[in-house]
């Protein structure tokens, strides 16, 4: 039987073309973040599985590649339970690989410490337009800085890049995981229930205001609770969006602080971007993530009408490996939408070099064969890309083939050229 010839469902194949466009983008991110200060790292693909499942990622812990152990440790006829079978998986994020490798290193790392990590991750997930099982992810994280400079510096860098790559009219979507929590205090909702509630309340742009009240209610929530947080909702949309209006509603439940860093960070990217995008508080934004305890953010590009990156303050997640929290913020670009949205636009890399290509006949002599190649090499001395290929029979649907992937010149070698 034949083997296989198609990727498993939910991979995919890159063809050269958006391998190319590929790698420019990332010599973008690696060249921007690196002039804001952002060093590169790398983690292993596979992590413990205790690791994965610290209940700190949220639904993509339902999401793991698992793998088996090996060897003498895995013993079919003995495992009682998946604990006797796993022992390792395929790291979902690269946030939870990231903190155990600065809580590892960070004797050896300066502080604050801003890593760079591109690589890829894999989830279990159905895969729809703009999403595989296997991605990559584009990260940078602040680890060591407690103030709002951290996310300043994170949003200020990220859409620095994104306007790099020619994305403009995006917005930042930005909220407080303490002012969802103090709106839930408000309404009534017990502490315990707040991880329910915020799941559902992710939902309002798909099922409205009224859909999140019912739905409140079909889990056990009061009628009275629901249409409190709704009218809430509904009064700062009245007030026009204000942070201040909200800190003011909720002074018994939120610290002013949490407002006012909010305030600065809005503020400051406002007067300091260099890229053509918007900021906007959003206080319905939950983000999906466990380990996110303050400032949390999205990107919203109008072209894919969803989320094409995210990020946020994850502060007591180091302490889960050390004992000792460190504050920490980071920001992730969706980069299999990113390229995706590039593709389909039709984007063109600029500053590319010169492509040719030098097709022989075959049967040209070695000697000439030879003059040919050393033609080329003094060709790719002064830029240009030479491409040294044999000429097909059909000759027309190869260079066809090549104007595709950028081949704009094509130099004919015969074994008996034409006198002329």
């Amino acid at each position: 039987m034949a083997l296989n010839k198609k990727p498993v469902t939910g991979m995919k194949d890159i063809l050269p073309a958006e391998m190319q466009l590929r790698d420019y983008c990332i010599s973008v991110i690696k060249e921007t973040y690196g002039k804001f200060g952002f060093t590169s790292i790398e983690t292993p693909c596979v992590e413990t599985i205790g690791n994965l499942s610290s209940k700190q990622g949220g639904e993509n812990e339902k999401l793991i590649f698992k793998i088996l152990k090996r060897g003498e440790k895995l013993n079919l006829e003995e495992a009682k339970e998946e604990a006797d079978l796993v022992d390792g998986g395929l790291r979902y994020d690269l946030t939870v690989p990231l903190v155990r490798f600065y809580s590892n290193h960070a004797n050896e790392l300066p502080s604050p410490f801003k890593a760079l990590q591109i690589g890829n991750v894999w989830r279990a997930d159905r895969p729809q337009r703009g999403r595989y099982r296997q991605f990559m992810q584009c990260d940078i994280d602040i680890l060591g800085e407690p103030s709002n400079l951290a996310e300043i510096e994170l949003i200020l860098a990220t859409t620095t890049t994104l306007g790099k790559l020619g994305f403009k009219d995006f917005v930042i979507r930005i909220n407080e995981r303490r002012i969802l929590k103090a709106m839930a205090a408000y309404s009534g909702f017990a502490e315990d229930d707040y991880d329910t509630v915020f799941i559902i309340l992710d939902k309002m742009d798909k099922i409205g205001e009224e859909g999140v009240v019912n739905e409140l209610v079909k889990s056990g929530f009061s009628q009275e609770s629901a249409e409190k947080y709704m009218a809430l909702f509904k009064e700062l949309e009245e007030s026009g969006g204000s942070v201040e209006w909200l800190a003011d509603k909720l002074k018994d439940y939120l610290e002013p602080d949490v407002a006012k860093s909010l305030s600065e960070i809005i503020a400051s990217v406002r007067a300091t971007k260099s890229s053509d995008f918007e900021i906007t508080f959003d206080p319905t934004l939950v983000r999906g993530m466990s380990y996110y305890t303050g400032t949390i953010f999205e990107i919203s590009i109008p072209q894919f009408g969803g989320s094409c990156g995210g990020g946020g303050r994850y502060d007591k997640m180091v302490g889960r490996f050390t004992g000792n929290d460190v504050p920490a913020c980071g920001f992730s670009i969706g980069f299999e939408r990113i390229i995706l949205l590039m593709m389909e636009n039709g984007f063109q890399i600029p500053d590319q070099p010169k492509k040719t290509a030098y097709l022989i006949e075959k049967g040209v002599s070695g000697d000439r064969l030879c003059e040919v190649i050393a033609q080329a090499q003094e060709a790719r001395k002064d830029g240009s890309q030479v491409l040294v290929a044999r000429m097909n029979k059909n000759k027309k649907f190869q260079k066809e083939q090549l104007t595709k992937e950028g081949y704009t010149d094509f130099v004919e070698f015969y074994k008996n050229p034409i006198q002329r």
